[in-house]
């Protein structure tokens, strides 16, 4: 993990060995959910990347997804002013609630992010294979298969953008960009950190 947090800030002992953690969707910031953790959910959330809490009912340590495989995969983690409750932000793999809602408000978890939506799809098919998908087939084919098409993408726009047919050139433009979102999600990455990329480069 990259992100700066140091487990150790946080007081467990002000509310009992528990603090609260709110659960956001690392793209939409939806809020998913609320639950509980002591000192050793945190240090197993941190450790296997899977969100893991302490269950107030069974009394014990309880991974989000252990047995629905809807699990919330790490994205970043952040303490509050007071040092006592925590804010996690989140991949989720299909619902968070028990019940099957997006959230545990029984609220969709949509962005107004169209490329973040498209993202999401893109990794629902890499995640969970549909046969009748073009883009499952992408994956299945490979690493080398993806980056040969986003090459053929490429020239394609390139040889577009020497005319001035609009229509074309923006449909090869939105071809080379759906297939450079599944190359980076191939890859294990997502847009968004190309632009924090770019966005560092912009300050200096």
């Amino acid at each position: 993990m990259s992100f700066n947090f140091d487990p150790n800030s946080v007081d467990f002992q002000k509310s009992g060995g528990l603090v609260p953690a709110i659960i956001q969707d690392h793209l939409s910031n939806k809020v998913l959910m609320l639950g509980y953790m002591n000192r050793a959910a945190l240090d197993h959330t941190l450790a296997e990347g899977k969100v893991t809490f302490f269950s107030r009912s069974k009394e014990r340590l309880w991974t989000k997804g252990e047995s629905s495989n809807n699990f919330l995969h790490l994205i970043d983690i952040a303490v509050d002013c007071d040092q006592d409750s925590l804010l996690i932000k989140a991949r989720p793999d299909g619902p968070t609630c028990h019940t099957g809602a997006d959230t545990c408000w029984n609220e969709k978890n949509v962005s107004n992010d169209f490329l973040q939506q498209l993202e999401n799809v893109i990794r629902q098919r890499r995640d969970h294979p549909d046969d009748t998908s073009y883009t499952t087939s992408l994956f299945k084919r490979g690493i080398n298969k993806i980056a040969q098409k986003v090459g053929e993408e490429a020239v394609e726009l390139v040889i577009e953008a020497k005319d001035n047919n609009a229509d074309l050139f923006l449909n090869e433009a939105a071809d080379l960009m759906f297939h450079y979102l599944i190359l980076l999600s191939a890859k294990g990455y997502e847009l968004g950190d190309v632009v924090k990329i770019l966005e560092s480069r912009h300050k200096k």
